[in-house]
């Protein structure tokens, strides 16, 4: 009697087990969504698992923590407060000062390509407020000594920023927010998940079924989608000429993608560039960079790092593609006739 009282407990165990087991495997296999606006942009999750639904509450007060301190506009926001210190040493956060700080080094890296002290320029170009006009070289010239990353002073928790110069954060903001994201629903126990902050993605594992997440890549020159991106866990951001930009009374364009040096859109030969790599910061930061650099700069400074992958699209409509995603990127059909090169 004793082994058969056994063999049904056991029998009861094994069948309470494989209950939870399925109820966790349905769970993990649903999929819970949100969408809102939030740091100028629509923002979208996707989540897996038993704590989505707080994984998701929890990831949007982040991203309103980060944008009432990023925000140039916030009178509340510690990029505000930089921006008019009249030269003052001002206390910041740790989250800004974090992000001041890459935006430093990756400035510097990236030989001033990009440069977190654009404000100026993007200001005068119209590129904050929409009340787009070509400024006069005189205008450009005047404040072109303002732009220049190296002047700012960044210890610790303070910052000395000379007057008349003013941060712009937006090149790295988003990106440092996806890592935080990415981050926090790592800490929730989340194997699987997707942000995408007005077209800038990164994903958390893989899908639940095991699958790659398929991400589109926008076509500069027309509409719909250049070609899909088959990845892991990974970022994916794109710049590019078509994001915003005007149609001066000269009948050029000009696009908000200003090279530092010249003060003017970026003739970089460019429509657009897409980094893929670990970091959504990193990739944020140099799809600015790279769009200034052009293509031969461009292609020495991923062959000195090899740290990151990208999809850069010529003005010429040809696509120049890292050798570690060629195999990962499949270009729609109505693409299809398009050149493709393989950097190596």
């Amino acid at each position: 009697m004793m082994i058969g009282k056994k063999i049904i407990f056991i029998g009861l165990l094994c069948c309470i087990f494989l209950l939870l087991y399925i109820y966790n495997y349905r769970e993990n296999m649903i999929r819970h969504t949100d969408n809102f606006l939030a740091m100028d942009t629509q923002i979208s999750f996707i989540v897996y698992g038993n704590n989505a639904e707080t994984a998701l509450q929890l990831a949007k007060v982040r991203i309103m923590q980060l944008e009432d301190l990023l925000s140039v506009t916030d009178k509340c926001s510690d990029v505000y407060a930089i921006n008019h210190s009249e030269g003052k040493l001002i206390k910041i956060s740790n989250d800004t000062s974090n992000i001041i700080q890459f935006a430093l080094n990756m400035a510097k890296d990236t030989d001033g390509a990009l440069d977190p002290t654009i404000y100026p320029l993007l200001k005068v170009w119209g590129f904050t407020t929409d009340n787009y006009k070509i400024p006069d070289e005189k205008s450009i010239a005047e404040l072109l000594p303002y732009i220049d990353y190296k002047k700012v002073k960044l210890i610790n928790n303070t910052i000395i920023l000379p007057k008349g110069m003013e941060l712009d954060l937006g090149a790295v903001a988003k990106g440092y927010t996806s890592d935080e994201v990415i981050k926090l629903w790592r800490s929730q126990g989340i194997s699987s998940a997707l942000i995408n902050l007005g077209g800038n993605v990164q994903t958390l594992g893989v899908k639940p079924d095991g699958s790659l997440w398929k991400i589109g890549i926008k076509a500069p020159q027309g509409a719909g989608n250049l070609g899909v991106l088959q990845i892991g866990e990974t970022a994916v951001i794109t710049s590019g000429s078509y994001e915003r930009y005007f149609i001066g009374e000269d009948g050029k364009k000009y696009w908000h993608i200003l090279n530092p040096v010249t003060g003017k859109p970026a003739q970089s030969g460019f429509k657009s560039v897409t980094i893929v790599g670990d970091s959504g910061k990193q990739c944020d930061a140099l799809s600015t960079a790279i769009f200034v650099m052009g293509k031969p700069k461009a292609v020495d400074y991923w062959q000195a790092k090899r740290n990151f992958e990208m999809i850069l699209v010529t003005q010429e409509n040809e696509i120049w593609i890292t050798e570690g995603i060629v195999n990962a990127f499949t270009l729609q059909p109505e693409y299809a006739d398009l050149t493709v090169r393989v950097i190596k």
